[in-house]
């Protein structure tokens, strides 16, 4: 081979890793060593295919439930569960998992057990059983609102997602 030939030939090369890195999604980090589970952002690649999910929000405690109100669905740390297990389902069904989610947007309610503010320690009892354990540590970008009310009075939690088909 010439020198021509090895040149062209480690220019491809480096072209075809660089090809195969840049098809990954990237999820950065938090600043500062931070151990908070969220990413500061993700980057999803040209050719990915998105999904979004719509809100889902808590399934009953019981399979028939005739009253409304927060004992139907259980607290935020309850609800949170209910909903993020609705959406791993869901996931599931469409060839994904709960590691494919980039984007995550949450609406919690106030709750009355807590002065009409969301309880947000209750609600990150429930999502760190699904994000940044050692199973499933890949982490979405996400935020956090309260909000003045859901669709159904004891409706605590509402959570829609994007995710990225690998």
């Amino acid at each position: 081979m010439n020198l021509k030939s090895t040149v062209v030939f480690s220019l491809m090369a480096i072209g075809i890793a660089h090809a195969a890195s840049a098809s990954e999604i990237i999820r950065h980090a938090l600043p500062n060593n931070s151990s908070f589970p969220i990413a500061a952002a993700v980057e999803v690649p040209a050719g990915k295919t998105l999904v979004y999910l719509s809100g889902k929000v808590p399934p009953p405690l019981k399979a028939k439930t005739d009253s409304s109100g927060v004992a139907s669905y259980g607290d935020t740390e309850t609800q949170t569960i209910g909903v993020l297990g609705a959406i791993r389902d869901q996931l599931k069904g469409l060839g994904l998992g709960m590691g494919d989610i980039i984007r995550m947007q949450v609406f919690l309610v106030g709750d009355p057990a807590h002065s009409g503010r969301m309880d947000f320690a209750g609600f990150m009892k429930g999502y760190v059983q699904f994000f940044g354990t050692a199973e499933q540590p890949n982490l979405p970008a996400r935020s956090t609102l309260q909000v003045a009310a859901l669709a159904d009075p004891g409706f605590l939690v509402e959570i829609e997602v994007t995710a990225a088909r690998p």
